[in-house]
């Protein structure tokens, strides 16, 4: 007979999913807006601009995402211990999400960047023609259309960073990978509880994909219309 509640370890596994999830979606907003403001710099003719954000690019995409989380919670941990005159240490969920975050926005430049580049030069001239700034020009008439063009590449991004979380659960992060971690420890079912872990890592990658094909789909049918 199965037991749902997985020797009672069921509800401690969902709340370290909800957690996996929260810290993604933390992430993706944090490397959202940075991805943005790089894809900006990167576009600048301002060489500092351009140059900083190709450097950010370079070095993030070139380092293990693992040492990227390691720096950011001890490094900034030791940093704030230093600068207050007291120990400090950051919390997982905060270091989590920043340093994917950080992670997620250099791959996101480029995502972004990509995508600006691929609006048709007639759709800037078009715009101001009409008279918008270079910024009303931008939220109204280019990142639309970006958006549309960047949906796939961004979604799938997203779904990567969602089985990316797990590496969280190494600085303390009570995390779907950490919470199944204390389950195999208690009963000795590793291969149970982590294939548990395995399907509830598909099935949130599931629903971000099915999410994003209902976007694109949607975007499509605005851009074609």
């Amino acid at each position: 007979m199965v037991d749902f509640t997985l020797n009672g370890y069921g509800g401690l596994i969902l709340l370290g999913a909800v957690t996996t999830l929260l810290v993604a979606l933390a992430a993706t907003a944090i490397g959202s807006v940075i991805g943005i403001l790089m894809a900006a710099a990167k576009l600048s003719p301002m060489r500092i601009l351009s140059h900083f954000a190709g450097a950010y690019t370079t070095t993030i995409r070139g380092v293990p995402d693992l040492l990227v989380i390691f720096l950011v919670y001890y490094g900034g941990s030791a940093t704030l211990s230093h600068v207050l005159g007291r120990s400090i240490e950051i919390n997982a969920f905060g270091a989590g999400a920043v340093s994917l975050g950080l992670v997620f926005g250099a791959y996101a430049t480029e995502i972004f960047r990509g995508a600006i580049l691929e609006v048709p030069r007639g759709q800037f001239e078009a715009a101001a023609a009409l008279g918008l700034t270079g910024t009303g020009s931008f939220v109204h008439v280019i990142a639309p259309q970006a958006w549309r063009l960047a949906v796939p590449a961004f979604g799938n991004q997203l779904t990567v960073l969602l089985k990316e979380t797990a590496l969280v659960s190494l600085v303390g992060l009570e995390d779907l990978m950490r919470r199944t971690g204390f389950a195999v420890e208690a009963t000795n079912r590793p291969f149970f509880f982590y294939l548990v872990a395995g399907v509830l890592y598909f099935v949130l990658s599931f629903a971000l994909t099915n999410v994003f094909s209902t976007v694109r789909r949607k975007t499509s049918t605005a851009l074609a219309r």
